[in-house]
């Protein structure tokens, strides 16, 4: 079943709340919140489809909460619908103009606010497939690159501004082009396909990340974690390969699919941008290689 919207609805006059949460609460889950400082207060921990706020509000106003909301990389995508007893081309003007995808002027019609209403969630909702759609690999059905770089980025900064430790796994699967001399690109793309589900099975057993980093290769983040947490999550992503039991008869190392795992732990001291995490995985990994291990680990 599709999910039902969640819109909330802004606004210091209770009467007004209860018209909208009349008006659309048959269609739709409503919160409601009395003032901006609130619905920022509620939206830093709850998610929302779209937020229908009042202009002039004691405190903080309409115009005050939509430019907080366009500022924060969590509610910039929300769509906003303005309504206000103003009637001015000024105010319309300045809300569009500041992000509002909307604005209704009160006394509204019901049947006007429902309208709109569904025309911007399903605005919302073909954005939010085409932004999902290019940030999925087209083949695993996993994140892709782009979506791996955004959520590495995020943790970085937030491992160097909270003291959090984090760790990213590179996994390489071992000889995979003479597996695909041998056996053929279709089967290679369906052994990827394969690797990239047992990777995700494990890295969601630990609130980890993963996503496939290039042709062959594949990167989990986790946060929070320990070197030994780490180490372990990658023993079980080789366990998990391991028992797909796909024959690979030209591999020198080992008679079924294999992979080799290098891995950096990012400790409260850190420091670097992602790109230097992504080199220090790297190594990791070139080490991995060349010294026929499972799993390489660097401590930073």
């Amino acid at each position: 079943m599709p999910k039902i919207a969640r819109i909330l609805i802004v606004d210091d006059d209770p009467l007004n709340r209860v018209v909208l949460d009349n008006t659309l609460s048959e269609d739709y889950q409503i919160s409601q919140c009395e003032s901006a400082e609130q619905a920022l207060a509620f939206l830093s921990s709850h998610e929302v489809d779209l937020i229908i706020s009042d202009i002039r509000m004691p405190g903080m106003s309409g115009y005050d909460l939509l430019e907080k909301l366009k500022t924060q990389q969590h509610t910039y995508a929300i769509p906003v619908i303005i309504i206000s007893a103003s009637n001015s081309y000024n105010d319309e003007a300045k809300g569009l103009q500041m992000g509002a995808m909307d604005y209704i002027t009160k006394p509204f019609s019901p049947l006007i606010v429902k309208a709109r209403v569904k025309n911007h969630l399903a605005i919302k909702q073909k954005n939010d497939l085409l932004e999902k759609l290019a940030s999925i690999d087209g083949l695993t059905e996993i994140p892709n690159r782009r979506l791996l770089d955004e959520t590495l980025a995020r943790n970085c900064q937030m491992c160097a501004e909270y003291e959090k430790t984090l760790s990213l796994l590179l996994i390489d699967i071992d000889y995979f082009k003479e597996f695909n001399e041998f056996y053929g690109y279709s089967a290679g793309d369906e052994c990827l396909v394969k690797v990239a589900r047992a990777l995700e099975h494990v890295t969601i057993e630990h609130l980890g990340f993963v996503a496939r980093y290039d042709g062959v290769r594949f990167a989990a983040i986790l946060t929070e974690s320990t070197s030994d947490s780490a180490e372990k999550v990658a023993s079980q992503m080789h366990d998990a390969v391991d028992s797909l039991l796909i024959t690979h008869s030209t591999s020198p190392i080992c008679a079924h699919l294999s992979i080799s795992i290098g891995i950096v732990h990012i400790t409260t001291n850190f420091n670097d941008n992602e790109q230097q995490v992504f080199k220090l995985a790297d190594s990791a990994l070139q080490q991995a290689h060349q010294h026929q291990e499972r799993i390489v680990l660097i401590n930073r």
